[in-house]
């Protein structure tokens, strides 16, 4: 009678016994959250700090946020200062170990890849400048292939008895993004040297990997608003710089960009920028699905 009793108690016990706990992953921005999600599978539990339709750049400190962060196993941030504004902030309050800078769980993605514009001096006279080059690392299908590689091998390092799990699903994700790199890249030819007028330096990767060229900016400085001046200028010097399409981001103010368009007849053109910035945009696939289709439509118009 006690050794049934004894079994029924474990067994009880067993199934009361919650299942393994998911990673809580803290991404910053929702291209590292898809990204956690496509590598950790039921393995991860993914929030995401910031959407598509906010400026990366200026998010506040929330106390949900700080709430989130205190239970992170795992913060992905973009990092090259993009998040300088408010994550420093959140680290502080969070007061997490175990998600510091330099610790095991933190990933910075900008470190896994070669930043471009990276200044050759700093001053605030020059706009919102990033010391380390531009941040905007995303819109490179080939970046977002680098920090999955990386993302994958720091899952398994702060989450040893899934390791196998993670580098399964790695190795599933990095054929199927690369067959579609290769799709997107041949559906882009027709890009390639095409010039844009851009509202935000945000384009740089997307520019450098589809052979596409900057002609000039919506903003006269980074993160600077335009002023009609200004824009008056840009509109008077189109028809020199020969750009085909103005291009912003969904989280941007669209009238700029559409008053250039009207006085101009070039086609401004609204790309998701990140997951969730348009509705077919739903995970990383989508993203750059929708972005190629949205820059192949613009290219081909007369």
């Amino acid at each position: 009678m006690k050794y049934h009793l004894i079994v029924a108690t474990l067994v009880a016990a067993a199934i009361a016994m919650p299942a393994h706990a998911a990673l809580n992953i803290f991404a910053c921005e929702p291209e590292w959250g898809a990204l956690a999600t496509e590598l950790g599978g039921g393995n991860v539990s993914v929030f995401s700090a910031t959407t598509a339709r906010q400026d990366p750049h200026q998010v506040q400190a929330r106390p949900a946020l700080i709430a989130r962060l205190r239970g992170a196993d795992l913060v992905v941030c973009t990092g090259a200062e993009l998040e300088v504004g408010w994550m420093p902030v959140l680290l502080r309050q969070a007061a997490n170990g175990k998600v510091q800078p330099g610790s095991a769980g933190y990933l910075s993605a900008a470190d896994q890849v070669t930043l471009l514009d990276v200044p050759t001096r700093l001053d605030r006279a020059d706009g919102d400048v990033h010391a380390a080059g531009n941040p905007h690392i995303q819109n490179d299908p080939r970046n977002i292939r680098s920090v999955a590689l990386a993302l994958a091998d720091r899952l398994a390092k702060i989450d040893p008895p899934h390791a196998t799990d993670y580098a399964t699903r790695r190795d599933d994700f990095v054929r199927r993004w690369d067959l579609a790199t290769a799709r997107w890249t041949q559906q882009a030819t027709l890009l390639r040297g095409v010039g844009v007028v851009v509202h935000h330096k945000d384009w740089v990767y997307l520019l450098d990997w589809l052979g596409m060229h900057e002609t000039g900016t919506i903003e006269p400085k980074p993160g600077v608003p335009p002023g009609g001046a200004y824009l008056a200028a840009l509109v008077e010097s189109m028809p020199r710089q020969r750009a085909r399409m103005i291009l912003y981001a969904a989280y941007q103010e669209s009238k700029p960009a559409e008053f250039v368009a009207s006085k101009t007849g070039v086609p401004a053109v609204m790309l998701p920028f990140t997951v969730g910035g348009t509705d077919k945009a739903t995970d990383l696939f989508g993203l750059f699905d929708d972005t190629v289709t949205r820059l192949v439509a613009a290219g081909a118009a007369k």
